[in-house]
């Protein structure tokens, strides 16, 4: 099952976690599970995906609750539109700019995970109850296998999360600790 994994990372953006103190809260361990995570992939020679939310500074491209209440959070250039700074990342990770909650909705994720060679999509990041939940469901109906990294997602909404990871472990997707998503992983092609 190793071969065709690959780590797709949501929204792990600075504005999220400086605006809003739930996720504050659980930083250090998000951020310490996604890093041990995708260490692991790159060790196994298997593709990190990260995805980031960004939006003109006008909002013509952001979507319409957020052009309507003039809503501006991760904004194009801003500090806040990147990825917090404690992640790790690697020259060969990959990373996509979405503009909707699903990661795959007028982006080229789809086009990438072809070319990955990707299978099973193993998701990580915020927020379970949108950004998390609306790519799972998307990949899902593109004949993904999808796994939830559960101790590497998370939402300002505790109540939200729950019923999210509820539904898509019953319905969509697999729902493994960090662990045992690493134990699935091919040994290590480094060396």
């Amino acid at each position: 099952m190793g071969d065709g994994l690959v780590l797709v990372v949501i929204d792990m953006l600075v504005d999220y976690f400086d605006r809003l103190p739930a996720l504050a809260d659980q930083r250090r361990g998000l951020v310490g599970g996604i890093n041990e995570l995708a260490a692991r992939f790159r060790r196994a020679g298997r593709p990190v995906v990260w995805v980031r939310q960004e939006f003109k500074a006008d909002l013509s491209d952001a979507f319409l609750d957020m052009r309507r209440r003039g809503i501006r959070v991760t904004i194009e250039g801003t500090p806040g539109s990147r990825l917090l700074p404690e992640l790790e990342r690697a020259p060969a990770d990959h990373e996509i700019v979405k503009k909707r909650y699903s990661a795959f909705f007028g982006t080229g994720l789809d086009a990438l995970l072809s070319g990955l060679g990707a299978r099973t999509l193993v998701l990580a990041g915020i927020n379970s109850h949108a950004c998390v939940r609306v790519t799972a469901i998307d990949a899902f109906q593109r004949d993904y296998d999808v796994l939830l990294a559960a101790d590497c997602i998370a939402s300002y909404d505790p109540v939200h999360h729950e019923v999210s990871v509820r539904y898509l472990g019953e319905r969509i997707a697999g729902v493994l600790d960090s662990a045992a998503i690493r134990a699935l992983l091919p040994p290590s092609t480094a060396g």
